[in-house]
């Protein structure tokens, strides 16, 4: 157990002299909840409210929330919220202390404290980055899951809830019945048409425990969409230790990130509106083109370089794109995105590829695939699915680029590398896919059309497309009879 003195309030004044840091007033009024303070939000929109704050705009305070465990909690509160970003491009690295979080409850816990946080009326705005699968909506429909047992849960007992969409209708609750007015609903999570979505399964929600509620915040409350933009890998035990070396303090929450920092938000709020667009973040009218393109430009090669990459052994997204056929591969895969994109003032797909390119070859950041891998099947159908669809739809040819990283999330399935080492596959749906591949008794055709099968990813229409199964089945075989480093080359070799 270390024993150098840890990241506080206290010790602000004896950080080293080139460490940013807060000077304002961090015990004025929270005017902000948010849902998930993991390392992404702590490296993303609590920096934006950082220099918010420091730039003299108050009451934007942030209480963060953790849904599920207490790991975040107890890094962050014993620091008094305090958390260090290290920026890193190259051999470059910057520290700064942000203080914009207050402090993290724990909603499994003391489900009636956030709650109570959400009713706060000094409360305007509440965001959100619960990963895709925390929304509880059906990945191919968008449609809340009553199935799942949290919802059903919350749907029981409103007083204790379990979910994000469990929390804002109780939260909303609240305010109704104090007679105050509702606060904006702000998603950051990588989905399409997230606040749409979000407001969905709220709205869902609440219809089932008080139709009345329900038309209250369809009638009252915003729910814009946002796009987000920056790369956090997970911090390891020995991103802490070097860390203390070479600081001198022990920090529990630490981040590392990149220098590239982006957030896009729909302008419609329904309370209080932070000054945001002072410090760097774009309000826009519509976000959505933003978003399509994030999704299926940066988002949908992660996880082309997350599945191909991790079966080919490379543990990190920059080892990856130097190997042999990466970079024609994410270039294919590019092109074939870029295709369904409309038009988006203010957007150069070529200027953004090239910044994508810069930032997935900086090996500072140490982005592992494995991360990037999780959680595949809430992922796969903003990422990849509707570009095919749209690019069939179009009446072009099977993409090839897509069919391939597709082919290749399907062999991450069995949970075993190129080189035959096992590893786990961290997904909900992880169980049915290991039955759709259990049931196909080793055969590659019927492994496909099994994993085709689940409705909850793939829907209907793709599983119908008889050309592009083939062209997938195809690329599977070749995945998984010889290895998805040479499937990567020998794709780069049909293309050259």
């Amino acid at each position: 157990m270390s024993r150098t003195a840890r990241l506080s309030a206290a010790a602000l004044g004896d950080l080293p002299a080139g460490w940013a840091r807060p000077a304002y007033d961090r015990s004025q009024p929270c005017g902000v909840v948010h849902l998930g303070t993991g390392a992404f939000h702590r490296a993303h929109q609590a920096c934006f409210f950082d220099a918010l704050l420091a730039a003299g705009h108050e009451g934007w305070m942030i209480r963060g929330a953790s849904l599920r465990s207490p790991a975040v909690a107890q890094a962050m509160n014993p620091q008094d919220g305090l958390f260090t970003v290290l920026v890193r491009d190259g051999g470059d690295e910057r520290a700064q202390v942000v203080g914009s979080v207050r402090d993290v409850l724990v909603a499994p816990d003391d489900p009636a404290a956030l709650v109570q946080a959400l009713a706060d009326p000094a409360v305007a705005l509440v965001t959100l980055t619960v990963t895709e699968k925390g929304y509880c909506l059906d990945p191919a429909t968008g449609a809340l899951r009553s199935d799942d047992p949290t919802v059903a849960a919350d749907i029981a007992n409103l007083a204790a809830p379990q979910t994000a969409p469990g929390f804002l209708v109780a939260g909303l609750a609240a305010r109704r019945a104090a007679g105050l007015a509702p606060f904006t609903v702000l998603s950051c999570d990588n989905l399409p048409e997230n606040g749409q979505r979000t407001r969905a399964a709220v709205i869902a929600l609440a219809e089932a425990v008080d139709p009345a509620l329900a038309a209250w915040i369809a009638a009252e409350v915003a729910f814009p969409s946002s796009m987000v933009d920056r790369i956090v890998p997970a911090t390891t035990p020995d991103d802490l230790d070097n860390f203390e070396s070479a600081s001198g303090w022990r920090d529990e929450a630490l981040v590392k990130t990149e220098p590239f920092t982006q957030w896009v938000v729909e302008d419609w709020f329904c309370n209080r509106r932070p000054a945001l667009d002072t410090v760097g973040v774009q309000f826009t009218r519509d976000v959505a083109g933003w978003e399509k393109a994030k999704l299926r430009l940066l988002n949908g090669a992660h996880s082309a370089i997350a599945y191909l990459g991790g079966l080919a052994g490379y543990a990190y997204v920059h080892q990856a794109m130097a190997a042999p056929g990466f970079g024609a591969l994410i270039e294919a895969l590019w092109d074939e995105a870029q295709a369904t994109l409309d038009p988006v003032e203010g957007f150069d797909p070529a200027a953004y590829r090239a910044q994508l390119r810069a930032r997935f070859a900086n090996g500072a950041l140490m982005h592992r695939t494995h991360q990037i891998a999780m959680d595949g099947s809430q992922k796969l159908p903003q990422r990849w699915l509707q570009t095919i669809l749209a690019t069939r739809a179009a009446g072009r040819p099977v993409p090839p680029a897509l069919t391939l990283a597709l082919a290749g999330w399907m062999r991450w399935q069995a949970g075993v590398s190129d080189a035959g080492v096992p590893f786990v596959v961290d997904d909900p749906l992880a169980r049915e896919s290991a039955a759709a591949l259990a049931a196909a008794d080793g055969d590659r055709a019927a492994e496909v059309r099994g994993l085709l099968g689940i409705g909850a990813i793939f829907g209907s229409e793709l599983p119908a497309d008889a050309e592009f199964v083939a062209a997938l089945a195809r690329a599977y075989a070749a995945i998984a009879d010889g290895s998805a480093g040479a499937a990567v080359r020998a794709f780069a070799e049909g293309r050259g």
